[in-house]
């Protein structure tokens, strides 16, 4: 092998996991450039290689034999146990804990390796390293903590671990203000918003620094289902909601899969003021998919007397 062609050859063994080849070629002369060398424009070592592609053998033999530091940084100020948690790499994030590296390290960005792994569905890296005192209240420099990340991501049973071992952690908004609900919402996580109504306790018009709530998320961005499980959740309130988006021009005349329209949703929650407020916007009561009119599902006597008065009025 060719002198300078050597370092090359020696990541190219750690990223492909052979442990035994890397032995074999490792010279004894080679170490100290080894346990120093950097690649890339972070300046990632081959302890972060190894983590980051779960090699829990090669990144032992790194720590052991070789004597790499397990809290060295790259050029963002990512160790290895970031790259093991973001990656899913439970072997490896345990065996990084045992060596000592420390469990709330931060990155570029305030991201400690618990908010990285709720990037992943895999809670038995979230657990361990929870398990290992992981704080799940920290935040990074947009203000958010592992459960809002875990809402983006649309994670429930990730979401319901969190609220076991943090009942409060829900209680949360990022720097401009958003709940995970808004996130949620606006990503199109519905199961996730199922739970976060079920088991967490936001304000049905909870606005963020521009004044958006999480209905409207849900339907500027097309999740009727999701502005529909908001509206059958909160029974007052959303009549401000509903002119806030008119006058930012959001399509209140959009479908779901199924048809049905922003109408469906607020008369099937049995909103009084949001069903008028749509009507008196010019949204048409058209059947959904199975030809069911937003009329025909009106309980409430003041629902039923809203299509009453729209229809005196036409």
């Amino acid at each position: 092998m060719a002198e300078r062609q050597r370092p090359r050859r020696l990541l190219r063994l750690v990223q492909e996991g052979r442990l035994h080849l890397l032995r074999d070629e490792l010279h004894p002369e080679d170490i100290p450039e080894a346990r120093s060398r950097r690649w890339g424009r972070l300046g990632d070592t081959l302890l972060h290689h190894a983590a980051r592609l779960g090699h829990r053998d090669v990144l032992e033999f790194l720590v052991r034999e070789l004597g790499m530091d397990v809290e060295v940084a790259n050029g963002d100020y990512k160790r290895p146990i970031h790259e093991a948690a973001s990656m899913g790499h439970g072997e490896c994030v345990s065996f990084l804990l045992e060596w000592g590296a420390s469990v709330d390290c931060l990155k570029k960005g305030d991201w400690t390796p618990l908010m990285m792994a709720c990037t992943r569905k895999n809670l038995e890296v979230i657990r361990s390293l929870v398990e290992h005192g992981a704080n799940p209240l920290l935040r990074n420099k947009d203000g958010w903590n592992c459960f809002h990340i875990a809402s983006r991501e649309g994670h429930p049973e990730v979401l319901r671990y969190l609220l076991d071992v943090s009942p409060g952690i829900w209680d949360t908004e990022s720097t401009t203000r958003r709940t995970p609900l808004h996130t949620a919402a606006m990503h199109g996580c519905s199961q996730v918003v199922e739970l976060l109504l079920e088991r967490c306790h936001y304000s049905p018009d909870s606005r963020d620094k521009c004044g958006v709530t999480p209905f409207m998320d849900a339907i500027q961005n097309g999740h009727l289902d999701i502005a529909r499980m908001l509206l059958e959740k909160h029974q007052e309130g959303h009549g401000h909601t509903i002119l806030t988006l008119l006058s930012l021009g959001a399509d209140l005349q959009a479908q779901d899969g199924k048809s049905r329209s922003a109408l469906h949703a607020a008369v099937a929650g049995q909103q009084a003021e949001a069903t008028r407020i749509l009507l008196r916007a010019g949204l048409r009561d058209t059947p959904d998919g199975s030809g069911t009119l937003a009329q025909q599902l009106a309980r409430k006597p003041e629902v039923i007397q809203v299509f009453q008065e729209s229809q005196v009025t036409t």
